[in-house]
């Protein structure tokens, strides 16, 4: 009896990271449809962008308040250069483009269209000098080829629609007018300009990956607060924006509707749980782990869009994931094969909610230090206890300021 309770809890602790994964990307694709069905309803992108970022800002600053407001690293004129441009990058540039290719796509294909983000990390990294190439070795030549197959996958999902392929369940689903994705009626043109923009939003997403890597040497042991300092700053780049796009003051105006679900969920779950649980997950299994089972929420949307959105799915887009899909894979093995042979990866990989384009940013809390820290603070606790209680007199241990349990 005791060896099958043992073996039903080792199964569950080792069952955890899949749970917690698959969890996430059933978030990710729940953000994807409500947020499909918000932009439907005519909400505008810049302002839900406005406001994804504040509930995110107003979520996880208590939390980097509370466990790390101690050693913050002074914010100088280079560094605040580096925030500014990261929040431009990720909450401003992604997510307004990504928002208006979902609203000229569909769910399914933007999803489809952000797993090309390793490979765009890897080709950015190679321009940028922060990846080295050896086309002698496998491992680079199964990231190359990874990236070429993704990018052509990309190029036919942008080029060609193809026929439309009928879901057997789709035929009995019959939902609400308001959360229909018209896709039969979306001109090539429109689908055309919404692949640009998708690309240009996960070029951008790349993009803070990559330099992300000079703000996270600053900010190693502050994780929370670098992720609270984006979403703030891009709260605040975000309003500019909206000002200058939106004219009207109506475009503001959000009541208890789908709306303001469309932008809680996506601050609350996608870009503050998912941050949490994901760091865990990279923590204990690596990012190669995680970003694994981006596919899987592509799928997940498309089931879930055809039978909330009665989104039509076509065959060029099937094709084009199917590439995509098998791309990332390489680049995720040549990636795990360069990490096994050296430990020391000189980018963090990517992981996008991984691609429910949310704002979780890929930081790895450190963890392990922090409880190494309170187990000695405890620990000196415990002694200086120890001598209060004791009859003769001793000289008082000094406490190093450096053992001091972070709040």
């Amino acid at each position: 009896m005791k060896n099958q309770l043992g073996c039903c809890l080792k199964f569950l602790e080792t069952s955890k990271p899949y749970f917690a994964m698959i969890s996430l990307q059933f978030g990710y694709a729940g953000m994807n449809i409500i947020t499909k069905v918000s932009l439907n309803r005519g909400m505008s992108h810049y302002v839900l962008v406005v406001y994804r970022h504040a509930f995110a800002t107003a979520v996880i600053a208590p939390f980097a308040f509370i466990f790390e407001r101690r050693g913050q690293p002074r914010i100088t004129f280079p560094i605040f250069l580096q925030l500014f441009v990261l929040a431009l990058l990720g909450p401003v540039i992604d997510q307004n483009f990504y928002y208006a290719g979902l609203k000229f796509t569909s769910p399914t294909f933007s999803c489809a269209m952000s797993n090309m983000l390793p490979a765009m990390t890897f080709v950015m990294a190679v321009i940028f000098r922060m990846e080295k190439l050896d086309l002698k070795k496998v491992r680079c030549q199964a990231k190359m080829v990874g990236t070429a197959v993704t990018v052509a996958g990309a190029m036919l999902m942008t080029l060609y629609k193809g026929p439309i392929l009928e879901m057997f369940w789709s035929k009995h689903v019959h939902p609400r007018k308001s959360y229909v994705t018209d896709t039969t009626g979306t001109t090539d043109k429109d689908w055309f300009k919404g692949s640009i923009l998708l690309i240009i939003a996960t070029l951008a997403w790349a993009s803070l990956f990559v330099l992300q890597t000079k703000a996270l040497e600053t900010y190693k042991k502050h994780q929370l607060s670098l992720t609270s300092m984006i979403c703030f700053i891009g709260t605040l780049q975000a309003i500019a924006v909206t000002f200058v796009m939106e004219h009207k003051s109506s475009v503001w105006r959000i009541g208890w509707d789908m709306n303001l679900l469309a932008a809680a969920y996506a601050g609350i779950v996608t870009s503050s749980i998912s941050y949490y649980v994901q760091g865990l997950v990279i923590k204990k299994k690596g990012p190669v782990f995680a970003t694994a089972f981006s596919p899987l929420m592509m799928i997940i949307v498309a089931i879930m869009g055809s039978f909330i959105l009665a989104e039509k799915i076509y065959l060029g887009g099937v094709v084009g994931s199917v590439l995509i899909v098998i791309g990332l894979y390489s680049v995720l093995w040549g990636k795990h094969k360069e990490k096994m042979e050296d430990s020391d990866e000189e980018i963090p990989d990517p992981v996008k909610g991984v691609q429910g384009n949310g704002n979780s940013i890929a930081i790895i809390a450190d963890i392990e230090a922090n409880e190494v820290e309170l187990q000695k603070a405890e620990a000196n606790n415990t002694v200086s206890a120890m001598v209060i209680s004791m009859p003769m007199p001793m000289p008082e241990l000094p406490i190093k300021a450096s053992q001091e349990p972070k709040a």
